[in-house]
């Protein structure tokens, strides 16, 4: 499974098979206990996006809300976006050590961080991670790595 066409998270799940709706579910529920007020789930991508909603923050690149993470399920693997990693190098290197430290391997590129079972992920890492950025630290991380442009 590529990028779905599945118009709500359900949907989207409905799509995968068991072991990879497990996982998917898993990370899902770390994100949500730890994403910043402000923050809203939704379709995205066609994957499960974590948005700022252009009422926060209107003046994107491309008209659509600031996506703050998404996670997603490849062919070959499963992926937590997290745009935080790829703006910051501060913040890659800080999850870079936190993930090491649980004893874990990192399959990282760019923003994405790539697992083929929950079990590859260090979930507290991960919860960090999402609660790290306050929504209005993102929109200035986004700001400053666009060359001061919305």
């Amino acid at each position: 499974m590529a990028r779905s066409t599945a118009k709500t998270v359900s949907e989207y799940l409905m799509e995968m098979p068991e072991d990879r709706k497990k996982a998917i579910q898993a990370v899902r529920k770390v994100i949500k206990k730890n994403l910043p007020k402000g923050v809203k789930e939704a379709m995205s991508w066609g994957m499960i996006g974590y948005e700022i909603p252009l009422k926060i923050h209107p003046d994107t690149h491309n008209g659509k809300p600031l996506l703050y993470a998404a996670l997603g399920s490849q062919k070959n693997y499963m992926v937590l976006h997290a745009p935080s990693v790829y703006i910051d190098k501060k913040t890659a290197e800080w999850f870079r050590k936190k993930v090491l430290a649980a004893g874990k391997k990192l399959d990282m590129g760019g923003g994405c961080i790539r697992f083929r079972k929950v079990e590859d992920l260090s979930l507290p890492a991960v919860g960090a991670l999402i609660g790290k950025v306050t929504v209005q630290g993102f929109i200035q991380m986004f700001v400053k790595g666009r060359g001061g442009r919305g």
